[in-house]
């Protein structure tokens, strides 16, 4: 599997897709919102070009590439239409992978795992112009993820801490906040809400699994900082809740549950089955989605207002797995009294759901069902986490008339929206949604935010995963397009 960049041009910006495989090239519209493929780079293979940086300064575009050692290849960028590889920035010496990376006044910051991956990893700070080291910061456990503050003084990561395959070791769940251009780290954790659960978890906040530890069940996936960079968000998506960050104080001062989905309700029609021989949404199901966001954004409006990808994700570890089929677990009779109907293979039987929940009475059977993800994007308020908006069940519906629906994920997460970006074209704000299952993006108008309008789906290549749009202010490029 070779995995590339593909490059949209949508004037006057460029966007940037990280791709596992080559694409097609889109046919550009002839509306406000007219969008073409330009030009893309085979980067290598599995492992490579997941999340890539833009430095303006240079024109250089820096990729993860952990395809065969650990490494960022940079590459030209001053005419996107024919990209070309400059060299690359070896990591060997660092530790484990290279997660993530981000790019601000001509600095590069890089978000390394450690070599067991439980150990503090690293964030290394290197020169776009000449791929120098100029810091090197301990940080907490799986920095997954990369921010620089849009003031450029903070770098923020989150730290996944993720267990062993044996739950043996299991860390901390947490956020760094380093301090430009000191560099010195602060890094924060959860555990002074641990006595808050009850409420929290009333409210869909999952702390589940071996030992039930809250502050190392708290696993931060993604992060977001708002304009005025005082504030940043924070994805728990295993936990199913947005955290906000204080930083000035450098404290995390709020988790907001997300709650849950519910299939059953009319709007919220989704095909749950890759045996029912057909693509459809035409039924409802007593059957609940857990948000479990993985990107986010904001918005500045009259609140924040914080975008998420809701992708869904599971623990699968050889000591815990929280997954289980419908048709491998007991239904309560009352709750389901179809139960035998529910559980063939053309209804619910191989829905993924989790096991950590939905046994409400404690008697060994499921009187609930929580699948994973939300098949969406949503919108919330990011000051009190109420939900604004969610898209339904528009991204399959989208994607299946598209001819780009994955039936095969059907059981599993759908479409499966993962990465998401915002951008202005024109006069006009336009969210991008990577949909990793469908091999596709979606285009949103977001202008007036409450009212988002959908524009249309593209095919990418094989997974989307990472987004990056540049502004046109910063795309000092040659026009050879």
């Amino acid at each position: 599997m070779r995995f590339v960049l593909t490059f949209f041009i949508a004037f006057p910006a460029l966007f940037i897709l990280s791709c596992k495989k080559g694409i097609e090239t889109p046919v550009a519209t002839e509306d406000a919102f007219s969008i073409a493929e330009i030009g893309s780079i085979d980067v290598g293979d599995l492992g490579a070009a997941e999340i890539s940086a833009f430095d303006p300064g240079t024109n250089r575009l820096f990729i993860v590439n952990n395809s065969t050692v650990n490494k960022i290849d940079v590459v030209d960028l001053s005419n996107p239409a024919k990209p070309v590889y400059l060299q690359s920035i070896s990591l060997g010496t660092y530790g484990g992978y290279v997660n993530s990376l981000d790019v601000s006044e001509g600095k590069l910051a890089a978000a390394i795992e450690a070599a067991v991956k439980q150990d503090p990893g690293k964030v290394v700070v290197f020169d776009c112009a000449n791929y120098s080291e100029i810091k090197v910061i301990p940080v907490g456990a799986l920095p997954d993820m990369i921010t620089y503050s849009p003031d450029g003084k903070f770098i923020l990561t989150a730290n996944e801490g993720e267990p062993n395959d044996t739950y043996t070791n299991d860390p901390v769940g947490s956020v760094s906040i380093i301090t430009v251009p000191e560099y010195a780290v602060t890094n924060i954790d959860f555990s002074a809400f641990s006595s808050s659960l009850s409420t929290l978890r009333s409210q869909g906040f999952r702390v589940f699994g071996p030992g039930n530890n809250f502050a190392k069940d708290i696993e931060p996936e993604y992060i977001t900082v708002s304009a005025d960079s005082r504030t940043a968000w924070v994805t728990l998506q295993e936990n199913n809740a947005i955290a906000q960050i204080d930083l000035s104080a450098k404290a995390a001062v709020k988790i907001m549950p997300l709650g849950y989905k519910h299939y059953g309700l009319e709007p919220y029609k989704m095909d749950l089955s890759d045996r029912d021989n057909t693509i459809a949404f035409n039924k409802t199901w007593n059957v609940k989605g857990m948000f479990q966001p993985d990107a986010i954004a904001v918005l500045p409006y009259n609140v924040p207002l914080l975008f998420t990808a809701n992708e869904g994700d599971a623990r699968e570890y050889s000591a815990y797995a929280e997954v289980k089929r419908i048709k491998d677990i007991t239904l309560d009779p009352f709750r389901f009294q179809d139960a035998s109907i529910l559980r063939q293979d053309a209804n619910l039987g191989r829905l993924n759901i989790t096991t950590s929940q939905g046994d409400t009475d404690g008697d060994g059977d499921f009187d609930e069902l929580f699948s994973f993800g939300a098949r969406s994007f949503s919108i919330w308020n990011g000051l009190t986490g109420d939900l604004v908006y969610d898209s339904k069940n528009e991204l399959d519906v989208a994607c299946s008339a598209a001819g780009l629906y994955d039936d095969g994920r059907s059981d599993d997460k759908g479409a499966e929206p993962e990465g998401l970006c915002i951008g202005k074209i024109g006069n006009k704000t336009i969210l991008f949604i990577g949909l990793e299952r469908a091999d596709a993006m979606a285009m949103y108008d977001i202008t007036y935010p409450y009212y988002p309008v959908f524009i249309k789906v593209l095919r990418t290549g094989d997974g989307p995963e990472g987004m990056l749009f540049i502004p046109a202010e910063k795309a000092r490029m040659e026009k050879a397009w």
